[in-house]
């Protein structure tokens, strides 16, 4: 299994990207219980900062975010952190994605996670990150993994146990479970689509499943240009007799 670990921290040392090494480690260690060997491989954004704004504006990556563009496209699963600025994920973290092509991640799993001065800002997983991902077509793990400073604890590396050892471990093993669920995948997930998280809702639907297409179909189907309401059109008092009793009154 090749994992992809997306870090969009920006200091060095960065504790974003502490948080992604410990979800690459748990996940590689999980598969590893389950007979699995994992290459994990950690993309970091911080030093494709100036490639990622050039491909922007010309439209055509460089070398390097080519590299890390493919990376991320072939990769089985998807691990994703970003620090959180502004109740949201960074901008270099959503310049990134993108950049990428709209199809790439669909279908692959994907954990999300970021890290932050404040647990109060732990929330933009859920209203940013996963909606981000979820109009990417991905499919995103159920445990979502935020770390404020005071979570690093003592050892400040998320080893010593607590809440955020075990929430990584929880969202590893969820990953876990989902690509020994999957064959491995060597481009644009080969999943499926993935249907139930309110795509159709993004981009229309398709063949009308979705609550807008099917009212839409209805809509067509009581009337229209076609004059298929035979029942309406009965109705209907041409307005050359409306004149004409209007005179009569």
């Amino acid at each position: 299994m090749n994992i992809v670990v997306v870090s969009a921290g920006l200091s060095v040392p960065s504790s974003t990207r502490l948080l992604a090494d410990r979800l690459g480690e748990a996940t590689a260690r999980r598969l590893a219980q389950d007979g699995t060997a994992a290459q994990v491989r950690v993309v970091e954004l911080r030093d494709l900062a100036k490639d990622i704004a050039n491909n922007l504006v010309t439209g055509f990556p460089g070398p390097a975010l080519g590299d890390a563009i493919d990376a991320v496209t072939r990769a089985d699963a998807l691990i994703a952190v970003t620090p959180i600025f502004s109740a949201s994920y960074s901008g270099l973290f959503k310049s990134f994605f993108d950049v990428i092509d709209q199809d790439a991640l669909t279908g692959k799993p994907v954990l999300i996670a970021a890290t932050g001065g404040s647990p109060r800002h732990s929330l933009a997983l859920e209203h940013a990150v996963r909606p981000l991902f979820s109009y990417l077509r991905a499919v995103v793990v159920p445990t979502a993994v935020y770390a404020a400073s005071e979570d690093w604890g003592n050892a400040g590396d998320g080893t010593g146990g607590g809440a955020l050892a075990d929430r990584m471990d929880r969202a590893a093993g969820e990953l876990a479970a989902l690509l020994g669920s999957r064959p491995a995948s060597s481009g644009h997930g080969g999943f499926g689509r993935h249907d139930g998280h309110g795509e159709h809702g993004v981009d229309g639907g398709d063949g009308g499943q979705g609550g807008i297409d099917g009212g839409v179909g209805g809509q067509a189907g009581r009337g229209g240009p076609d004059g298929e309401d035979a029942g309406f059109g009965d109705d209907v008092i041409p307005f050359e007799e409306q004149l004409a009793a209007l005179r009569r009154d």
